[in-house]
């Protein structure tokens, strides 16, 4: 039996969704909002995966949840869950957390910039063939160091990250921040973007900007042949002791200072450094070579440059195959467009809350264990049992 003494402590958690405003007309208000948000973060948190089970989680608890959450009328039914997850506004859903991110993602009181990755993931489980609905892709911003996910914005396609990525950017305070995205989101409006909001970026450069792409390639060509000997730069060299998935690989950093007579230069706000990426590998018996360029208003400082990229680069293991194994999120068929985006930010910031708890276990364990045990899952809530 859970103590109450515990459970009371929940009040913290309930007071976060105060002020969420209510999408349901007042005749469907029987159960508080509140506390159906508050149940529903704690049994996805415990291992729930929708609406079914979410309230199989609070029948479980039937006899404790009542006298410490606002239940005048019992446990929410599977269809009252389903309805406020369909109806919540998905925005305001995300607003409710900015507190309680602004406390796990600290302060930078010491003039260290942060860095957040940009990316997207497409939730291949929510498409709706019957109706002619291709699958949810996501966009979210990631704070690396801290392993947190901001903020997330919604597309139906890929090819529309272009369109997401300004909305996302404005849910997140840009300054002392270091913005990375990969080629699709590297556009000159969004570079103003950033800079405008008091932050840097490392864009990935790709032909999808042919004329600077080939701008790019061609100074660099000049200055290898001249030994960069004409242009400020740093270079770092990365060579893993073990063989990475058992091949040996290697990568080269190199950075350096953009020259007022570089074409576009102007057209990108606040360029300053152009940044490259050797890449090698060895895979079949053979040496295999890819060379990747970043446009970045950052100053030059490989090792910087160099930590940004690589954590970008992480991103699909530390947050986005995470969500796969330890959530299951490609297998999920939430088809709903609100509470498919609703579930997943769900899951977005649990995972986040997982990761922030200190200990060995892997996260699958520690999702575990905050439904086998109420002090553990407080802990993950960062609420302190009594």
């Amino acid at each position: 039996m859970v103590s109450q003494a515990v459970l009371a402590t929940l009040e913290e958690l309930v007071a976060c969704f105060d002020e969420l405003e209510d999408p349901r007309s007042e005749i469907n208000r029987k159960h508080p909002l509140a506390s159906v948000v508050a149940i529903s973060l704690m049994a996805v948190l415990a291992g729930a995966d929708g609406p079914t089970s979410i309230h199989r989680w609070a029948k479980s608890l039937e006899e404790n949840l009542p006298s410490v959450l606002d239940l005048p009328n019992g446990i929410p039914s599977r269809d009252v869950i389903r309805r406020v997850l369909c109806a919540l506004k998905p925005e305001a859903f995300q607003e409710c957390f900015t507190d309680w991110i602004s406390r796990l993602i600290g302060g930078t009181d010491d003039g260290s910039q942060r860095h957040v990755a940009i990316d997207g993931k497409t939730l291949r489980g929510s498409s709706d063939s019957n109706r002619g609905i291709g699958p949810l892709h996501l966009v979210s911003a990631w704070a690396s160091e801290k392993g947190l996910t901001l903020a997330q914005v919604p597309t139906d396609q890929k090819s529309n990250e272009i369109t997401a990525i300004p909305q996302l950017l404005r849910l997140i305070d840009l300054k002392k921040v270091i913005i990375t995205i990969d080629a699709m989101g590297t556009q000159k409006k969004i570079a103003q973007q950033i800079v405008d909001g008091k932050g840097d970026y490392i864009l990935a450069l790709k032909a999808n900007h042919e004329k600077t792409n080939a701008a790019v390639i061609n100074y660099v060509e000049e200055q290898v042949s001249r030994d960069f000997s004409e242009t400020r730069h740093q270079q770092l060299e990365d060579t893993p002791k073990k063989p990475s998935h058992g091949r040996n690989e290697s990568r080269i950093y190199i950075q350096f200072e953009v020259p007022k007579e570089f074409p576009d230069r102007s057209l990108w706000a606040g360029l300053a450094t152009i940044g490259l990426v050797v890449y090698t590998f060895v895979k079949g018996g053979k040496e295999h070579t890819e060379i990747r360029y970043y446009l970045s208003s950052l100053p030059l400082d490989v090792a910087l440059f160099a930590r940004c990229v690589r954590s970008h680069w992480g991103i699909e293991n530390t947050c986005h195959w995470s969500l796969d194994v330890t959530y299951n999120e490609d297998g999920l068929k939430t088809r709903k467009r609100q509470a498919t985006e609703n579930m997943a930010w769900l899951r977005r910031f649990t995972l986040s809350l997982l990761k922030q708890h200190p200990g060995k276990m892997s996260l699958v364990m520690k999702r575990k264990s905050c439904g086998w045990n109420w002090n553990f899952m407080l802990q993950v809530l960062g609420i302190k049992g009594t």
